[in-house]
């Protein structure tokens, strides 16, 4: 595995216990040291910061009580306590959703300027992707990022999901199939998606619809996801027309607007803020240079984090 993948999409730090001597004790450094990894391999398989910290937590208490004099290798040990908990978690969020009002959109995430020029790392974490891992099973998931994500060996998959190496051999073909036949058609550079972006951000900044026509493919899709909290689209809008007109006429309305790029999910985003304060996410989708999916995320819930983020970088 590429061991600074991981340390690339998160950046917080976990608080450890000290010994009298002012140092950090062996259980804290170990998990302090993948702690990255165990919070993008959560990520990645929840679509959420807020449950993957959550996770975290549960990770580090079980992890706590360890006799680490019985483990051979804190990472491997450290990743299936963090998957068990994700699939645990999984159930409980698919119950969830089952009742969430309109469409459910991953939760957005700042992410260090550098993700992009690691394709793999970034494409795992683009919103895109995240959706098309939606459509995946829980062990599915799991395999699939811990494999073709963070090349992962069988053996040590199989351990983390309770399953044979046969078994996440199967898996991992069936999910890799799967994510094959629904990812994104081809590689988008960062460049020809901030120039897009940028068009984009124009275009809705100065309500100009023909810009935006001109940028949109023309089966371009929009979600919204407002939790039933936020007023938001409940399904998606299809057609470079009816996008177009949708948003010039939703932002015409607002006053205090302002419109910014950040880095999210590995890719240029627009974050629209209100008297300062994030409303609204929507990252894109681009291919062959048009943008064909449009994720905007207003569900306050989901945006805290990012507010919180972005408060501690200013």
């Amino acid at each position: 595995m590429d061991s600074d993948r991981s340390e690339r999409t998160h950046t917080q730090g976990t608080a450890g216990q000290r010994t009298d001597g002012g140092r950090t004790d062996p259980a804290t450094e170990a998990f302090v040291a993948h702690r990255n990894l165990l919070f993008t391999v959560a990520y990645e398989m929840l679509g959420s910061a807020a449950d993957a910290e959550d996770v975290l937590q549960e990770t580090w208490l079980r992890w706590a009580d360890v006799d680490l004099g019985t483990v051979r290798d804190p990472r491997a040990y450290l990743v299936r306590i963090t998957t068990r908990q994700t699939l645990t978690r999984l159930r409980t969020l698919g119950r969830r959703k089952e009742s969430y009002v309109g469409t459910w959109l991953p939760e957005p995430l700042l992410t260090a300027p550098d993700v992009a020029e690691d394709v793999e790392l970034a494409d795992s974490v683009s919103m895109a992707m995240l959706m098309v891992m939606e459509t995946l099973t829980p062990s599915e998931r799991a395999v699939f990022v811990l494999r073709d994500v963070f090349a992962f060996d069988y053996d040590e998959i199989a351990d983390a999901v309770g399953k044979s190496p046969a078994a996440v051999r199967q898996i991992a073909h069936r999910a890799r199939s799967h994510v094959a036949a629904r990812r994104p058609r081809g590689a988008v550079s960062a460049t020809e998606t901030r120039e897009a972006l940028d068009a984009f951000r124009r275009a809705v900044a100065t309500g100009d619809v023909q810009g935006l026509l001109d940028i949109l493919a023309p089966d371009a899709v929009l979600l919204g996801d407002g939790g039933g909290v936020k007023q938001a689209i409940l399904r998606p809008v299809v057609g470079a027309g009816k996008v177009a007109r949708l948003l010039i006429g939703g932002l015409s309305r607002v006053t205090g607007l302002s419109l910014r790029t950040a880095q999210v999910n590995a890719r240029p985003a627009l974050v629209i803020r209100v008297d300062d304060e994030i409303e609204t996410v929507m990252a894109v989708r681009i291919d062959d240079g048009l943008i064909t999916g449009l994720y905007a995320v207003r569900n306050p819930e989901k945006l805290s984090h990012m507010q919180q983020e972005t408060a501690l970088r200013r």
